[in-house]
Parts: C-alpha cells; sequence; structure tokens
C-alpha cells in the first residue's frame, strides 16, 4: 500500500506541476486563454502556478502532506467552482478536479498510515 501510495503521489506531483503549473509560471498562451474563458483575468495565472507547485511539493513531504492536501484541496475547489460557474462540461472539465483530487487523497491515504487510521480505522 505504501509503494502504491508513493507512486500515486509522484504521478500526481508530476501531473501538478508538469502539465499545470509549468504553463502557468511561464506565461504561456495555453494556460492563459482557459483563465479568460473562466472569467480570470491573466495575472493570477502566475500565482495560481506558484500555488500548485507549493501544495504539490508538500503533498510529497510525508510531515506536511495533510496540510499540503488540504490547501491543494481548496486549489482545486476554486478550479471546480470557476468551472461550474463558466457553464464548462461537467465530466471533463468541472468534475475533473473531484477526480484528480479523490487520486490525491488516495495516494496519501494509502502512504500514510496515521491518515488512513483516522479515515478508515485500519
Amino acid at each position: 500500500m505504501v509503494i502504491a501510495g508513493w507512486i500515486m503521489l509522484a504521478l500526481f506531483a508530476l501531473f501538478m506541476i508538469g502539465a499545470s503549473a509549468t504553463p502557468k509560471l511561464l506565461g504561456m498562451e495555453a494556460a492563459k486563454r482557459p483563465m479568460e474563458t473562466l472569467g480570470w483575468p491573466p495575472q493570477y495565472t502566475f500565482a495560481i502556478g506558484v500555488g500548485e507547485v507549493l501544495f504539490a511539493l508538500l503533498v510529497l513531504i510525508p510531515g506536511t502532506a495533510v496540510i499540503g492536501g488540504i490547501l491543494m484541496t481548496g486549489l482545486i475547489g476554486g478550479a471546480i467552482a470557476s468551472n461550474l460557474r463558466a457553464g464548462s462540461p461537467l465530466y471533463s472539465h468541472t468534475l475533473f478536479g473531484v477526480y484528480l483530487g479523490s487520486y490525491m487523497w488516495l495516494g496519501i491515504l494509502l502512504r500514510d498510515e496515521a491518515v488512513r487510521q483516522v479515515v478508515v480505522g485500519f
């Protein structure tokens, strides 16, 4: 279980840093355009990218994984709310954050015995 959790969280962090944060930090058009579509001014793109990197790194460190997961859940929740407000497609865009957050928390749960104790009791 622990190895599976580490693998899941490594993949999660690679996705968040590589596919989501990097375009934002580099100011790429591929990051700015969706922000504008959702009604966000482009000046917030960089700050969101920084948050994604920091929170993904916190999730990777066992001692800070829970606080990182909570912070990342808040960030993902904002993305879900933005997509919902903009009328984005439900299963592919709006609920993607739910899929991503669930995957992250499953990885934390598998990797950390103390979290498993609190959540499921074993």
